[in-house]
């Protein structure tokens, strides 16, 4: 990741392996800004998943319009994990647990994975586990702008997706302890597929829905915007509506 880039950064979650909606949301955010994305930051869920990804980038000789890195989510392929990110990173940067990137004045606190909440259909490589939240409570309080993960802190009264609000609460209990530590100023999330926004103890929470529902632009100034903007979607084979994808 290039620490000088001072353009604006554009966030979105949940891609799905549905690739195209990423160009499709820089586009969309070029035309509003009049000016160039310089990269896109996918909050999990990318899809990491090899017959898509082979799909799309090589056997379609497709290439990413921007330069995109991503954080794991919950929807990803845990088995073959690091044999695709070696073998994509032609394509799309994974940005590790507990790292921290500077993305033009902002200096990030990446945390993939998520607390372990649709069990019949994630693998369980994607849990935040106690050493997790170590390597990010190891960073020097205030010494981090932004927090992007794919869970929540718990307490923040964000709703579930309908289909997994019979699992209780959601969020994950050790992201807590990271907020107050650090005090970013931003915390960005998605993994719960629908906006969320709220205040603690200084820190403004944004969560995102799906990456085809809107984004979020981070500008090289310190400003923050939220974008609505729905990008039209061909159908799913009827097998992913059954396993809570869309």
């Amino acid at each position: 990741m290039d620490p000088s880039a001072n353009g604006t950064i554009l966030l979105l979650s949940d891609v799905h392996a549905r690739y195209r909606v990423v160009d499709a949301q820089v586009a969309h955010a070029e035309g509003e800004l009049g000016r160039r994305v310089e990269r896109v930051v996918v909050l999990g869920d990318l899809g990491l998943f090899g017959p898509d990804l082979h799909a799309h980038f090589r056997r379609g000789r497709r290439r990413f319009a921007r330069p995109v890195a991503f954080i794991e989510g919950n929807h990803e392929d845990f088995v073959g994990f690091d044999h695709l990110v070696r073998s994509y990173a032609d394509v799309v940067d994974h940005l590790p647990r507990g790292s921290v990137h500077e993305f033009g004045p902002w200096r990030c606190l990446c945390i993939g994975g998520a607390r372990y909440m649709d069990a019949w259909s994630t693998p369980r490589g994607c849990e935040i586990r106690d050493q997790d939240i170590a390597a990010c409570l190891a960073h020097a309080p205030a010494s981090v702008d932004v927090v992007l993960s794919h869970d929540c802190p718990t307490g923040l009264d964000v709703a579930s997706d309908d289909a997994l609000g019979h699992l209780g609460s959601p969020g994950v209990p050790g992201f807590a302890a990271v907020a107050a530590h650090l005090r970013p100023r931003w915390w960005f999330f998605g993994h719960h597929h629908r906006w969320h926004e709220c205040e603690r103890d200084g820190t403004r929470f944004v969560g995102l829905p799906q990456s085809w529902q809107g984004y979020v632009l981070v500008d090289g100034k310190g400003g923050v915007r939220r974008v609505e903007h729905e990008v039209v979607l061909p159908p799913r084979p009827r097998w992913w509506r059954l396993i809570g994808l869309r």
